[in-house]
C-alpha cells in the first residue's frame, strides 16, 4: 500500500525560530518555512525532515537526525568550533572529544537547542 509513496520524518521543537539558526546556520543544512511554525530541513538524499512547534514540548531521549560524515573527528572539529558540545552517556567508552570508537561506527551525540539527540557517525 504504502511502497510508492514518499514518506518522511518529523519532530517538534519549542521555538522554531531557534530551531532555523541551529539547522540552517550552525549545521549548514538548507532549511525552508512552508508553513507558520514550520520548518522543512532538506538533506542528502531527498530525505527532507519536518521541524514544528510543539507548545508541550518535550525532547526525545533517543537519537532523532543521524548524520553520516566521511570523518567523524573532522564533524566533531567543525561542530565543536560552531559552539556545539558533544554529549556523553553512561556505559560508552568515549574519547576526550566525546567519540565513541571501535563500538561498531564511530560516532558523536549532540542536541539541537530543544535538546533532540542527533549524531555524527562514520559513513558506512
Amino acid at each position: 500500500m504504502f511502497e510508492n509513496t514518499k514518506a518522511y520524518s518529523g519532530f517538534a521543537v519549542p521555538d522554531v525560530a531557534a530551531a532555523k539558526r541551529f539547522y540552517g546556520e550552525t549545521l549548514g543544512l538548507r532549511v525552508s518555512e512552508p508553513a507558520e511554525s514550520i520548518l522543512t530541513l532538506h538533506l542528502a538524499g531527498g530525505r527532507d525532515t519536518l521541524v514544528y512547534h510543539k507548545p508541550d514540548f518535550t525532547p526525545a531521549t533517543y537519537t532523532i537526525l543521524n548524520f553520516a560524515v566521511d570523518d567523524v573527528e573532522r564533524a566533531v572539529d567543525e561542530l565543536t568550533a560552531r559552539g556545539v558540545q558533544f554529549e556523553r552517556y553512561d556505559g560508552f567508552d568515549q574519547d576526550e572529544k566525546g567519540i565513541m570508537r571501535n563500538q561498531g561506527p564511530d560516532i558523536a551525540w549532540f542536541t539541537d537547542p530543544a535538546g533532540n539527540i542527533m549524531a555524527v557517525l562514520a559513513d558506512a
